[in-house]
């Protein structure tokens, strides 16, 4: 199955240059779809560039915290001091407490 996911610029040259291999989601229902072996297609959201990586792992949290926790922030292609309330400006303390984080482990295809 073939996913869609529009990713910032910082974000979307991490997993280019291979410096991310983790992306980190809201665990919502369109997440939920996804599994390993399946492919995402990440759109850059000012080029339109399209990437497409294979999902290698998936990981289950019930929160950002957790997740942050549990990767170092290199591996999320973050910057050393980024923590998990950077997630709030995507999305709502209801939204995180409903569905929880997921990291999605990708390599390029």
């Amino acid at each position: 199955m073939t996913h869609h996911m529009r990713l910032v610029n910082f974000a979307y040259e991490a997993i280019k240059n291979k410096t991310k291999d983790i992306e980190v989601r809201l665990n919502d229902e369109k997440r939920q779809l996804i599994k390993v072996g399946d492919i995402i297609e990440f759109e850059h959201l000012d080029t339109k560039e399209i990437m497409k990586v294979e999902v290698t792992n998936l990981y289950h949290f019930k929160t950002f915290e957790e997740l942050f926790s549990f990767f170092p922030n290199n591996r999320l292609g973050l910057a050393k001091d980024d923590t998990y309330k950077t997630m709030d400006n995507f999305y709502t303390k209801e939204e995180q407490e409903k569905y929880g984080a997921l990291g999605i482990e990708i390599k390029e295809i």
